[in-house]
């Protein structure tokens, strides 16, 4: 089986083909990087993603604050993340770094804010 995918491992955007049995790799081609091949090996066996959003905050000068995964998780948990996060608010001040969630959705990666928030 054979699968084209535009790598977003550097910034060149390369069309990367994968040909694959399952989750044998037989060949990659196109990348111009090493990135590209681990991408793209790890984009049809196993697909991650970071999971980015915001999660309310109670007293801050902003009503938000945008978090993300700490590290990426498996594709197949994200909406079950965003499911978790759904629930979730924090009081001010919020920094930068800040664990807002850990172990989301039982991928043992944690949320953390992307921004400080002040309290009002």
């Amino acid at each position: 089986m054979k699968r084209t995918l535009t790598c977003i491992g550097c910034p060149m955007g390369c069309q990367v083909t994968v040909d694959y049995e399952g989750e044998t790799i037989n060949s990659v081609v196109g990348n111009t990087c090493p990135r590209g091949d681990i991408y793209a090996r790890k984009e049809v066996t196993h697909p991650t993603r970071i999971v980015t959003t915001t999660v309310r905050v109670h007293g801050g000068v902003i009503p938000q604050v945008s978090v993300k995964t700490a590290s990426d998780i498996p594709k197949e948990k994200m909406f079950a993340v965003v499911q978790d996060l759904r629930c979730v608010d924090v009081n001010a001040p919020v920094a930068m770094g800040d664990v807002v969630l850990e172990n989301a959705a039982g991928t043992g990666v944690s949320v953390i804010a992307t921004k400080n928030v002040p309290k009002k």
